[in-house]
């Protein structure tokens, strides 16, 4: 990994992640220091980190509260962006409004706010959420 880039095992090179790091109720503040720190390295100012963190932490406590209880949250830096994938190895409930017990979208409208892209994709393996922050 002398380049700054991992590899996958199909030989393609991916930009190393910046923070990969599970999660669960005990370790989301954990979490939310760790994307907020990776955030000012990456060279976001204090108000955009902070953007960052929150817009992390929302997601992540769709997963611990509507989901499966865990996830995974990856940083990423490249072609001046920071990319956050955060996961949920469920059925994609936590990201699924119609399912959930309380007034929905709330914390995702604020997601759509702060983020300059927001995916969210569904499959077999569960739910992934793509934040996408430009850099300065």
């Amino acid at each position: 990994m002398r380049d700054g880039k991992s590899r996958s095992g199909d030989g393609i090179a991916r930009p190393a992640a910046a923070l990969d790091q599970a999660f669960d109720t005990a370790s989301l503040h954990t979490l939310r220091d760790a994307v907020h720190a990776t955030a000012r390295a990456a060279g976001m100012t204090g108000v955009r980190a902070t953007d960052v963190q929150l817009a992390v932490h929302e997601i992540a406590a769709n997963v611990i509260v509507h989901g499966t209880g865990t996830g995974r949250a990856e940083v990423l830096i490249t072609d001046g962006t920071l990319r956050c994938q955060v996961t949920d190895t469920g059925d994609g409930k936590a990201f699924r409004a119609a399912s959930w017990s309380v007034v929905p979208a709330h914390g995702l409208w604020l997601v759509y706010k702060v983020a300059d892209h927001v995916a969210i994709t569904f499959g077999p393996g569960g739910a992934e959420v793509t934040l996408v922050f430009a850099l300065p």
